[in-house]
């Protein structure tokens, strides 16, 4: 464990010393980590000081240090059947040690793993004030696994961690409600927020639909996250085979990778698999694509809807997450009732047959998204973190 020298804090309550734990944070590419980095830089921006605290992924991984920005690296161990990832192991101590000599503010909690726990009791041992974030579905993730009657227990394990903070920061109303019912406390909304600049229409690209072996009126369904059981690619692959029923030269572009890439080629064998994307590279495969597909049914939030909105692509959603925050029905995208894949399958169809025939209609759609998408700025976002985590500080 790495010792770490955190700058005071000039004086004042509008700038914190905040320390945020996670799991997870770029360069990985997932959701957490991708609109973690926009709430701690944004936060930085705004004059606070952060430290930030993660398992060391990889053995050359050094914490960065820049201004107003610090990491400490901890142990970390793989995480079953995601190996480019690692879960944090206990750190109590070093904790401890840690914010004795240098207090932070405001601890926030943003992965509930065994490191994640370790901050908690290190936070309330040393009287620091804490918050945490409600950011993926473990007990959902358990029914894809095969582990099912493990639900409960999460269910139990994440309620009794989280009612130990302050607070605890949710993406979305819907969300909020199912886990009040539950017997989570202290429960508040903050949206994501969507970077409309670089998810852009505008990024289309003719040599890119080029590389795909795909003419200028072929239409391209994009479909964007990680090929995983949790992500229900057998709905997926069901609604993809509806759309070639309305357009059979239809063309699949999966961008992302994961252990179900291999079953995938097998359903889907002329399918386009792009893998991980980053970056413009990201925008300019969302921007080249007609529509796309959002099955998951395990979603704390869903960025990549937001991407895809921006990105002013038409799609088919369930309605839940992000897409029930933010899509209306038949106006800015097709939404099906959660979990109903027969629905979805069928909107997947109808999505297509509005493309081939009614193509004022499809591009409105993707118009309505993208205006949507607009209006989800990261500035505003930032601004409305800073404020619960000043109000608990």
């Amino acid at each position: 464990m790495e010792s770490i020298l955190v700058e005071q804090l000039v004086p004042g309550r509008r700038c914190l010393r905040l320390a945020v734990v996670t799991e997870t944070y770029p360069p990985e590419v997932n959701g957490v980590s991708l609109s973690l980095a926009r709430f701690v830089e944004g936060l930085r921006e705004r004059n606070h000081e952060i430290q930030l605290i993660r398992p060391r992924q990889a053995a050359l991984d050094q914490p960065a240090r820049r201004e107003r920005f610090d990491e400490l690296l901890t142990i970390g161990i793989p995480i079953p059947r995601y190996p480019d990832l690692k879960m944090g192991l206990p750190a109590k101590r070093a904790l401890i040690k840690q914010w004795t000599l240098k207090r932070p503010d405001l601890v926030h909690i943003v992965t509930e793993g065994p490191l994640g726990w370790s901050a908690l009791q290190a936070a309330i041992k040393l009287k620091i004030p804490v918050c945490s974030d409600f950011r993926t579905n473990f007990h959902a993730y358990s029914l894809h696994y095969g582990i099912g009657w493990l639900k409960k227990p999460i269910v139990a394990y994440l309620r009794k961690f989280h009612n130990r903070t302050q607070l605890t920061m949710v993406p979305t109303e819907q969300l909020r409600a199912e886990l009040a019912a539950s017997g989570f406390r202290n429960l508040r909304v903050v949206a994501r927020g969507v970077d409309t600049h670089l998810f852009n229409p505008a990024r289309r690209c003719d040599n890119l639909r080029s590389e795909w072996g795909v003419k200028a009126d072929t239409p391209v369904v994009i479909h964007v996250g990680r090929l995983a059981a949790e992500k229900n690619l057998s709905a997926l692959t069901s609604a993809f085979l509806t759309i070639r029923q309305q357009q059979p030269q239809a063309r699949l572009v999966l961008v992302g990778d994961g252990p179900e890439r291999a079953a995938m080629q097998s359903r889907v064998p002329d399918a386009i698999f792009a893998g991980t994307r980053r970056g413009e590279d990201l925008a300019t495969h969302y921007a080249s694509g007609d529509m796309f597909l959002f099955p998951s049914v395990t979603e704390t939030f869903g960025n990549v809807t937001l991407e895809a909105m921006a990105s002013g692509l038409p799609m088919v959603a369930y309605d839940y997450a992000a897409a029930a925050q933010h899509l209306r029905h038949e106006k800015s995208g097709l939404l099906a009732a959660y979990g109903q894949t027969e629905k979805f399958t069928g909107l997947a169809g109808d999505l297509a047959a509005i493309h081939a025939n009614d193509p004022q209609r499809f591009g409105e759609i993707g118009k309505q998204a993208r205006l949507k998408a607009e209006s989800l700025d990261w500035k505003c976002v930032v601004q409305e973190m800073e404020g619960l985590l000043l109000s608990i500080a």
